[in-house]
């Protein structure tokens, strides 16, 4: 809070801390009442408001809160159930809009830390959205958070039904001295349509923005998050088909999660320690994946990489250089049927001070194989203490690759087997879902528990 006091409107009394009375156990009543507001602003915008029928005191004290979160978890939960029935998808949209409006509508504060908007609203929500971003900028927010997304994978990748124009942003900024951009230091926009100059406005009015993430968007096709006075420290950019070309050029970077290695370009980034880089649209990302990473392939912590099975991938992994600062290795692996993934382990020992490493699995074509162990030189990874392979079925390719992690790592604390596809995860499982877990869970159990030394826990999802 840096010393300041909350402002209140004149008609709202500010009550200062009472003296508590014998036997009075109402401890948080005591407080003043700018605490109390402090404390509702830790609330979702409808937990916050329950509290008005306390007391006369409560009535209008969430209304003054510096953070609006904006869930609706059950009006969500009856849409998944029903995905199908657009009317209700229509209807449980009308109604959350109301009410973003109702409250925006009657909110006291001046200022806020938080803006959060969660829910998939149809395109004649498109005034209101504007309306939205007018009323979190004219109160200095520092946290934006607009995602349109929680329902993506129920509808078509491109129905994005808002669109964030720069010509909005240079009339909401220019000569208004209500609006204001300075203050902003994180931004997240999800499922809604944003252009490469639009990103590239809001990095030049937001002096102070952190962190900026952008999901599912079709109308980038080439970006500059470039300048060295940018304090951006995360950026993050996923499912942005269309996107042809990214530049980076930002000296206190330090995560980049989730862009294609064949349309990146890595400048001044001296601080970056984690990234996620996608090879899986096509085989050439993997031929650029080193080229890529060569400038910043040294100071890395953590990395994740989207790879699929190509046959030039084979050759490429052996070529990997050392990671020497890597404490986690993420590795999302899609593959075809029961196919080897030993050529993985050369990722490991090129990570001499890896901790943890974390493999997903997704399977293309799941097919039977009864093929042969392939015989691997042993090498001793020191550091690694944690492993967890998610999408495990028990074929003999995850038995291979649990068996020679075992036989090869010293200090080995935990191993944790998760069956569950990761596709799915999230998702309301089918019968047919549910007993393939159980049948992988029992193969897991028959197959790695007599294998695994005392010191070592196995974790079984």
């Amino acid at each position: 809070m840096a010393g300041k006091r909350l402002r209140l409107d004149s008609k709202f009394q500010l009550n200062k801390c009472n003296k508590r009375s014998k036997g009075d156990n109402d401890r948080i009543s005591q407080l003043p009442d700018d605490i109390l507001v402090d404390i509702l602003s830790l609330l979702s915008v409808k937990e916050a408001a329950r509290t008005s029928v306390l007391s006369s005191r409560w009535v209008n004290l969430w209304r003054h809160t510096s953070s609006l979160d904006f869930r609706a978890d059950a009006a969500l939960a009856r849409i998944r159930k029903n995905c199908k029935n657009r009317d209700l998808w229509r209807e449980e949209g009308r109604k959350y809009e109301e009410w973003v409006n109702r409250v925006i509508g009657s909110r006291k504060s001046v200022t806020l830390k938080e803006f959060r908007v969660c829910f998939d609203l149809c395109f004649s929500s498109q005034e209101s959205i504007t309306r939205w971003f007018e009323f979190a900028f004219m109160r200095h927010v520092q946290k934006l958070d607009l995602d349109f997304s929680v329902l993506a994978r129920y509808k078509r990748f491109t129905e994005t039904h808002y669109t964030l124009r720069e010509e909005f942003l240079t009339r909401i900024s220019g000569g208004n001295s209500c609006i204001g951009f300075n203050s902003l230091k994180e931004l997240s926009l999800k499922c809604l349509n944003v252009t490469g100059q639009a990103i590239e406005i809001l990095l030049r009015m937001c002096p102070l923005l952190e962190k900026l993430v952008v999901h599912r968007t079709t109308q980038i096709s080439n970006l500059e998050v470039c300048g060295p006075s940018l304090v951006l420290k995360h950026f993050e950019l996923v499912y942005c088909f269309g996107l042809e070309s990214v530049k980076v050029s930002a000296p206190n970077l330090t995560s980049l999660i989730g862009l294609n290695a064949d349309g990146l370009l890595l400048g001044n980034v001296p601080m970056l320690k984690e990234v996620t880089v996608n090879c899986l649209h096509h085989y050439v990302s993997i031929e650029k994946l080193l080229p890529t990473l060569s400038c910043c392939i040294y100071q890395l912590e953590i990395l994740t990489l989207i790879l699929k099975s190509y046959p030039k991938l084979k050759s490429v992994l052996p070529t990997f250089p050392e990671l020497p600062k890597l404490k986690k290795l993420v590795v999302e692996y899609w593959s075809d049927g029961d196919e080897s993934l030993m050529g993985l382990i050369h990722l490991i020992r090129a990570s001499p001070n890896l901790q943890e490493f974390v493999l997903e699995l997704l399977m293309g074509k799941p097919s039977k194989s009864h093929r042969k162990e392939k015989r691997t030189t042993q090498l001793p990874h020191h550091h690694l203490k944690v492993v967890k392979l998610c999408g495990y079925d028990g074929r003999s390719s995850k038995v291979e690759l649990v068996r020679y992690i075992l036989k090869n790592s010293v200090v080995l604390e935990k191993i944790v087997i998760d069956p569950l596809d990761p596709i799915k995860r999230g998702l309301q499982l089918r019968l047919k879902d549910l007993e393939r877990l159980q049948t992988a869970r029992r193969c897991a159990k028959q197959q790695l528990e007599g294998r695994i030394p005392q010191h070592v826990e196995l974790v079984i999802l």
